[in-house]
């Protein structure tokens, strides 16, 4: 089963490219579902499982992966679908988001596959999981949804968007008040985030859902006659998005001479010196992995400053 991850060693030859390897699985039916293999570490049989007591509902137990303690989290019914039962065939994905590594508990794992962003599409509105869905895509003819991890995580283990009292009484944050940024994200949780950590500054925030609407949006200004440096503070942008990834956003804003000088940081669930070394070929300004309220506002200063010292 380790051998499905194979492929993950030529992921940055996608940076760049606008394309993207998901992993597709099962959960307590036929449904296809995904998640980005760059978020994957690996794929194995679940060990040994010790429950815990008032665990969330939706954490089966834990088990010691190599001296590691990760939470098993059962998928399906964080969805809003029928419960798994684990045992000791049971298949789990390890993975690592916003810098904390857990297991999900899945029904089963089909394949890798390798997609054009231009061919994953935002998901149809509606209940149910379709809350739980930041994008839909199709392969031979059967649709695989892709999951918002970060919704799922976000309800388990609840975040907080609040700056610490220190760093708000820096006085370089008055420059703030009433700059505008533009924030690119196909998470809604995500989104949420960086408002409410964004808005204890005075900034006044622009969004968008993908990576090909925020820059329409960008664009749209430019064609406006606005001179962008002066109108945006910076951009954020996710990395992984329907239509149009950040990283092809990033290139698409240097090669565009009305945009190019824009302050941009990659804001990601993605972490370490994988993505540092990607920031670097396509052009980001900063990098910072999701969510860090603190260090969210110590990428603002830090743009703020090149303007001049406080």
């Amino acid at each position: 089963m380790a051998g499905i991850l194979d492929s993950v060693d030529q992921r940055t030859q996608l940076v760049g490219e606008n394309r993207l390897e998901i992993l597709m699985f099962r959960l307590a039916g036929r449904q296809l579902f995904a998640i980005n293999v760059f978020k994957v570490q690996e794929v194995l049989q679940l060990p040994r499982l010790t429950l815990m007591p008032q665990r969330h509902r939706c954490v089966c137990g834990v088990i010691n992966l190599r001296g590691q303690t990760l939470p098993v989290i059962d998928l399906s019914q964080a969805i809003g679908m029928r419960p798994l039962v684990p045992n000791e065939k049971s298949t789990i994905i390890v993975t690592e988001y916003n810098r904390s590594v857990q297991a999900f508990l899945v029904g089963g794992v089909e394949r890798i596959l390798n997609l054009n962003w231009e061919s994953i599409l935002p998901p149809p509105g509606g209940a149910g999981r379709q809350h739980y869905l930041t994008a839909i895509t199709k392969t031979d003819d059967q649709l695989v949804e892709i999951i918002d991890v970060e919704k799922v995580l976000a309800e388990i283990v609840p975040y907080s968007a609040k700056v610490s009292g220190d760093r708000l009484a820096d006085p370089i944050f008055e420059r703030a008040r009433g700059r505008e940024v533009l924030l690119v994200d196909d998470s809604n949780v995500a989104l949420s985030q960086l408002k409410e950590t964004l808005s204890q500054l005075g900034l006044k925030l622009h969004t968008a859902s993908d990576g090909l609407k925020g820059l329409q949006t960008l664009k749209k200004w430019a064609d406006e006659g606005l001179v962008m440096t002066d109108k945006l503070l910076m951009v954020f942008t996710d990395a992984e998005m329907p239509e149009m990834d950040g990283y092809r956003l990033t290139t698409e804003i240097r090669t565009d001479p009305r945009l190019k000088d824009l302050y941009v940081v990659l804001h990601t669930s993605l972490s370490g010196s994988f993505n540092e070394a990607m920031v670097k070929k396509v052009g980001c300004d900063n990098f910072l992995s999701k969510f860090q309220p603190d260090k969210l506002v110590d990428v603002i200063r830090e743009r703020l400053l090149l303007d001049g010292p406080a």
